[in-house]
């Protein structure tokens, strides 16, 4: 059966019961409860101050029984004075029961019928966005290499996903790959398919890398953590209005048009950069191009270097007037076309049908190959030696 007698003796500041018409209500109410605050800080007062005699009287009942077990002292002093603490402790036990009774009889009041039950709300919220670190560009580069290392195999596994739920699994299940690099791994992975002419797999990297990036700008907005817009964002997208989902789709679209057009700049510097190192290992000694020198020259000297008539290049030289002859045969020397004094290099590994073009001055590169050359030993021609073309 409930007992509803502690609910009879309740002190209430504003009972007007017994209240008289002369006497001012509100001052009496006032009065009455500062009273009531005095009592009640009086009577924690007192609690505080039986805690602290409580703790002493523990502290030298151990102290004293310690010395008597150590024998330190006189031992019928401390018996007598464990006697005496023995006694202080009952007369606590005492004051506590009568405190204890004392605060039952207590009515109860707006202050003392209810407690908070919590002190604090928490309100539960998403992890904040990572502030930016201000790292390098080779700070950067480095984390960037260091995350392909370790999840290269994970970010491919989920550039080939093609259902969204497959791949909202897979991200709240490696939620590592939620982040910038991921984004920026699928940018370049899909550059390079489509420089390999993989145009539907590119395609299909190209929507979840637009995915990706739709969940970090989702987490921008929100100024969360992107890890805890990946459920959000899936069940938007699955379940999203005709114009987010145009938005979505000319989104992906324009993304593909704009890897297409960075592949074929890529192309193009890689042809450019192979034409340029081929022609970097062309160039002859004197850091000219033999394919450029040839195209420069006059018809009738490209005519003996087709025809590699080293007779008709002695004559041509012969007839042309001697800065100029100088100037074209300088121009062959630095970029290889004619290589003088080849014989003394070559020494005696020619046949004697070689011999006649030794004794003519060299060997030279014909448009076909660029890289067979002529060597000189005597002056190609009256008035110009080996030593003018060097």
């Amino acid at each position: 059966m409930v007992d509803y007698s502690k609910w009879k003796n309740i002190e209430i500041s504003d009972d007007e019961d017994d209240t008289h018409p002369n006497i001012d209500t509100p001052s009496l109410f006032r009065w009455r409860h500062q009273a009531r605050v005095e009592r009640m800080a009086e009577m924690d007062q007192e609690k505080d101050e039986f805690k602290k005699k409580r703790q002493s009287f523990q502290a030298r009942l151990i102290d004293v029984k310690e010395r008597i077990s150590k024998k330190e002292g006189d031992e019928e002093a401390l018996k007598k004075e464990l006697e005496k603490i023995e006694a202080e402790g009952k007369e606590l036990d005492r004051i506590e029961s009568e405190m204890i009774k004392k605060e039952k009889k207590t009515p109860w009041n707006v202050d003392t019928i209810s407690k908070p039950g919590f002190e604090k709300t928490v309100i539960n919220k998403k992890a904040g966005r990572k502030p930016d670190e201000n790292l390098s560009e080779e700070e950067r580069e480095q984390r960037m290499k260091q995350f392909v290392k370790e999840n290269e195999k994970l970010c491919k596994q989920y550039g080939m996903l093609r259902k969204y739920d497959d791949s909202k699994r897979f991200l709240q299940e490696h939620p590592q790959l939620v982040g910038e690099e991921t984004a920026n791994y699928l940018v370049i992975w899909s550059i390079n398919l489509e420089m390999e002419d993989k145009h539907e797999l590119m395609a299909h990297v190209a929507h979840q890398c637009i995915c990706m990036q739709y969940i970090l700008e989702l987490a921008k907005q929100l100024d969360v953590d992107p890890r805890a817009c990946v459920s959000s964002f899936f069940s938007k997208i699955q379940h999203c209005q005709p114009e987010y989902r145009a938005q979505f789709e000319s989104e992906i679209a324009g993304f593909k048009g704009r890897i297409q057009k960075r592949a074929q700049e890529k192309i193009q510097e890689a042809i450019i950069q192979a034409e340029e190192e081929e022609r970097k290992e062309r160039l002859g000694p004197g850091g000219l191009d033999p394919a450029d020198v040839f195209e420069s020259l006059p018809d009738e000297l490209k005519a003996c270097f087709e025809s590699r008539d080293v007779e008709l290049l002695q004559k041509t030289i012969a007839a042309m007037p001697v800065d100029v002859a100088k100037l074209h045969m300088k121009r062959c020397v630095d970029s290889g076309l004619w290589v003088p004094n080849a014989a003394d290099l070559e020494g005696d590994k020619k046949d004697d049908d070689d011999d006649s073009d030794d004794a003519a001055g060299g060997k030279e590169k014909t448009d076909d190959d660029k890289s067979e050359s002529a060597a000189k030993e005597e002056p190609i021609y009256t008035g110009v030696s080996t030593e003018d073309v060097d």
